[in-house]
């Protein structure tokens, strides 16, 4: 297995976890102090490795990414401020 596909394998691992703890799967109650974790740890890696990886695999986990920090926000009852929440000071402030 080369790089791009293990790189690519730890980040939908880190998604799927993320998804699960923002309480977007079926019967599960959010914890987002778990979720900001796997969610700035999932930015990280996608921020590091996406000029490794190349824009067509860094794309979609930049999609991913953001899809997740849009759903952590909307699961918090106090929303943080832009440019504050899970991975944003790697990716600058969702919307």
């Amino acid at each position: 297995m080369g790089a791009v596909e293990v790189i690519t394998a730890v980040a939908v691992h880190l998604m799927s976890a993320s998804a699960v703890r923002c309480g977007l799967a079926e019967d599960t109650e959010p914890d987002l102090d778990e979720a900001r974790k796997l969610i700035t740890a999932l930015a990280g890696l996608v921020t590091a490795a996406a000029t490794e990886i190349g824009d067509f695999h860094a794309r979609p986990l930049r999609d991913g990414l953001r899809s997740l920090q849009l759903a952590f926000r909307e699961a918090s009852l106090i929303p943080d401020p832009p440019g504050h929440g899970p991975g944003e000071r790697l990716t600058g402030p969702v919307y």
